[in-house]
């Protein structure tokens, strides 16, 4: 009974940030004005899925900062953080598709739009794992599914860039600082683990 109480808490949670993420949207719409909305929701999405990797990254990279405790705030609400990002990635995708009236059932929009469509589906899935049922029944694939997190890091550059080419607005040199500041941060991380892996072996 505690277990079925617990995952319609986490239903309940999931649905209650991807509600609150539309309304933000709506009023966003009614006073933004010096920025577009889909790329000010594509900006909240980044910010949002950049904090759910800043605990883990920040551990190796900077190890005094272990102890933080706005990190392992970050840690502790780290789902619901990512189910943040998926939301406003979700709502600036289903404005971009509106707006430019991008035809899904054909092949070239895919082509077109790879990098943001790719990370709508990893969010999508990443979302939808985000609970402790899922971690249960996937056991170990449950990790191998959210390792997936990592092509987004590389893919958010490219995107931004490649859309934003020649239309920048005041925030996209902000994204486009954020987004390769986490793919160095990143490099970094596993240059480092792989270093320490190196030395236990020779140990």
């Amino acid at each position: 009974m505690r277990k079925k109480v617990l995952i319609y808490n986490q239903a309940l949670v999931f649905f209650a940030l991807i509600l609150t993420s539309y309304i933000a949207s709506l009023l966003l719409a009614l006073f933004l004005k010096p920025a577009p909305l889909a790329n000010f929701l594509g900006f909240l999405s980044l910010v949002s899925y950049i904090a759910t990797l800043l605990p883990s990254i920040f551990k190796t990279v900077f190890p005094t900062t272990r102890g933080n405790k706005s990190l392992a705030w970050l840690l502790r609400y780290r789902r619901y953080i990512g189910i943040t990002a998926f939301a406003f990635g979700l709502n600036h995708g289903f404005i971009l598709i509106i707006q430019k009236e991008i035809n899904l059932l054909n092949l070239h929009s895919y082509l077109e739009y790879f990098q943001g469509i790719s990370m709508l589906i990893i969010f999508t899935i990443l979302a939808m794992t985000s609970n402790n049922w899922s971690v249960k029944k996937l056991k170990t694939s449950w990790k191998k599914i959210h390792h997936l997190t990592y092509l987004v890091i590389f893919l958010l550059p490219w995107h931004i860039l490649d859309k934003m080419s020649k239309h920048w607005s005041y925030l996209t040199p902000f994204g486009v600082l954020l987004s390769i500041t986490i793919v160095g941060l990143f490099i970094r991380r596993k240059w480092i683990e792989a270093v320490e892996s190196k030395r236990k072996q020779e140990a």
